[in-house]
């Protein structure tokens, strides 16, 4: 069963986008992440175009991190300070990001960005979690304890200037690298269509030693808002936001999102992060292999002006 996607001007099998998004909803279920980074490469594979793939994704992100922000509010899990501070650098970040997808475009140079941005951001991050998580499970079968990282260690980061305590998440840190965080998640997103959640989470628990019990709330919101700044950016300059493509995703992801929650729970954190970390390279890897293999058409004939 087609149907016709008004932004991206084609046609596509209704249950294949229904499908795609439930199976990605279940994988952002199961591992607790925003699904973008994965949504944006399948759609792109395809053969939807990469514009309208980043603009309309943003819709979806945002979409779906609504219901989870709004449960970690109500267990006041989220540090409110902290997210605002996160989303004055993210407001930045995302109008930056959009402002650089608009010139990418006009330079006929954006479809090439997005996908060398993927396959670096993807492989360096998918080969990073595998190699971590294959030397906790490795611990594991040796029965070595993990060493936990001391709450009070301090980094260069906490010595900059300009510091301000966040009561809920219980640290004393300068506003510099909170801005910086929060710029660089929203500018990532805005370019490549991911909520980066799975880059804003370590950030916040590595760099801040901002604790579990908050971290998740928080990014959440950041991810909500910069997203939501995103769609209506993308919407108001580049046109480019398919709103028809967007609720599909956003109805497959709900509904995975619920089987894929469940799943997650029986399996043990190492083996899950060692799942998605080869996932996430797997994805990298396509991604460079579309771009270094030949096209099967050579050559395009495009009409550059009249003589």
């Amino acid at each position: 069963m087609q149907i016709y996607l008004p932004i991206a001007d084609l046609p596509v099998n209704i249950f294949l986008i229904l499908g795609m998004g439930l199976a990605v909803g279940f994988i952002s279920g199961m591992f607790g992440i925003g699904g973008g980074f994965l949504m944006t490469p399948l759609l792109i594979f395809v053969g939807i175009s990469p514009a309208v793939v980043v603009a309309s994704v943003a819709s979806h992100v945002a979409a779906s991190s609504m219901s989870g922000a709004m449960a970690y509010w109500r267990r006041k899990a989220v540090d409110v300070p902290l997210a605002l501070m996160l989303l004055a650098g993210g407001i930045l970040g995302t109008a930056a990001g959009v402002w650089l997808f608009a010139v990418l475009r006009s330079l006929d140079q954006l479809d090439l960005t997005i996908a060398l941005c993927y396959v670096a951001l993807l492989t360096v991050v998918g080969g990073l979690m595998i190699a971590e998580s294959v030397r906790a499970i490795i611990r594991e079968q040796k029965g070595r304890p993990v060493t936990p990282r001391r709450g009070g260690a301090h980094t260069w980061i906490h010595g900059l200037p300009l510091k301000m305590r966040f009561k809920r998440s219980k640290i004393y840190v300068s506003a510099i690298p909170v801005w910086m965080i929060g710029f660089i998640i929203g500018f990532v997103g805005a370019l490549m269509g991911i909520g980066g959640g799975f880059l804003l989470v370590p950030m916040l628990i590595y760099f801040l030693r901002v604790p579990t019990a908050t971290v998740i709330g928080t990014s959440m919101v950041l991810t909500l808002v910069t997203m939501a700044s995103a769609t209506v950016m993308h919407a108001a300059t580049n046109h480019l936001v398919d709103a028809v493509l967007a609720l599909m995703l956003m109805v497959g992801g709900v509904i995975g999102a619920q089987f894929g929650a469940r799943a997650g729970q029986n399996m043990r954190g190492e083996r899950l992060r060692l799942l998605l970390g080869l996932l996430v390279f797997a994805v990298g890897l396509r991604f460079a292999y579309q771009i270094i293999v030949q096209p099967g058409d050579l050559y395009s004939v495009r009409l550059i002006g009249v003589l």
